[in-house]
């Protein structure tokens, strides 16, 4: 399989030449379990304010590449910085700027969502006037109030998220990590925790999220990078990525068979569906493409019935870029 590594975020800056500052580096990270190699010398830049996105299949080593850079587990080789802290020998202020939300919520089913708030307003040592505080403005801010003082086994899975998010911010973090937040949500909840993901954003936080979802990073993410047998395949951004993968062409139906059989001589490098009396044409999708088929067709005195325009997408992406090994489960609704 070809190698597919586009520039990191390290060759990109404010536009004067200067790199954008760092929320997460880091350089050769490497973690093994016995034989099993799970990193393999990974490296990654994330910009400060920025939303990245780690995709992989199952098993890829998302979850132990959010658990190094959360201080929950040590590498075994590389070296990485978060929020401008060595893991290694700062741990400590590394886990004052961070905070983590895991797949399995760390909500406390048999107390109340408020209490669930004010536990963690404690284990940040706020006083309890400001822990009441804190806990109040986050309950109405994730919309908990009513549900407030109700024992979080009753919420509902979205709710439980909500009050995972909520929990994690007590401490004020500049810096979050979602591991595959999504997971297991309805339509309706996945999207109300994308508007809360763009507002902690617009707040001036970081996130670094993990997802089954490729949607969901399109929709999200400002870089993404897709790790494969423990090394970075390729990271950018998504139009980055979707560029990367050949397969982008024009499709025409025609209804009138003299039409068809026309526009197969007058048109290059087509592909002939006879049987649906369509024709495909590669294209990389841009304007410029579009408008040079329509003009041949317009000289030639050819018009087609119907005209489909397909561009690889970030399945197509993780399919070249994986083998299709492990490929996620995607949500069925429309999310454009």
């Amino acid at each position: 399989m070809p190698s597919f590594v586009m520039p990191t975020s390290r060759q990109q800056g404010d536009g004067d030449g200067r790199p954008s500052p760092a929320a997460v580096s880091a350089v050769g990270l490497r973690k093994s379990y016995g034989a099993k190699t799970v990193l393999d010398g990974i490296d990654l830049y994330i910009p400060a304010g920025s939303v990245f996105a780690l995709l992989g299949p199952n098993g890829a080593g998302k979850t132990t590449a959010v658990k190094i850079l959360s201080t929950l587990i040590a590498a075994d080789g590389g070296q990485a910085q978060v929020a401008g802290h060595d893991l290694t020998t700062d741990p400590q202020a590394v886990r004052a700027a961070i905070g983590v939300t895991g797949q399995f919520s760390a909500v406390d089913g048999l107390i109340t969502g408020e209490e669930n708030m004010l536990l963690m307003a404690d284990l940040h040592h706020l006083s309890k006037r400001e822990g009441r505080r804190v806990a109040a403005e986050l309950l109405e801010r994730f919309d908990l109030v009513e549900a407030a003082r109700k024992p979080a086994s009753t919420y509902s899975g979205g709710m439980k998220r909500r009050l995972d998010i909520a929990m994690t911010l007590v401490g004020n973090p500049r810096i979050i990590f979602l591991d595959e937040p999504t997971t297991g949500l309805d339509p309706r909840s996945r999207h109300n925790m994308w508007q809360i993901i763009r507002e902690l954003v617009t707040g001036g936080v970081t996130v670094f999220l993990t997802t089954q979802y490729l949607e969901e990073a399109d929709e999200l993410a400002d870089r993404i990078a897709v790790l494969n047998d423990g090394r970075i395949a390729a990271q950018g951004t998504a139009e980055e990525l979707k560029r990367l993968i050949p397969g982008g062409h024009v499709r025409l139906r025609f209804a009138d068979p003299a039409a068809y059989r026309s526009a197969a001589r007058a048109l290059r490098d087509v592909t002939r569906d006879d049987e649906a009396l369509a024709l495909q044409i590669p294209s990389d999708g841009s304007q410029r493409e579009l408008r040079a088929v329509l003009d041949r067709l317009d000289s030639a005195g050819i018009e087609a019935d119907e005209l489909t325009v397909h561009t690889p997408d970030l399945d197509d992406v993780f399919f070249a870029l994986t083998g299709g090994a492990g490929v996620p489960d995607q949500p069925k609704e429309n999310v454009r």
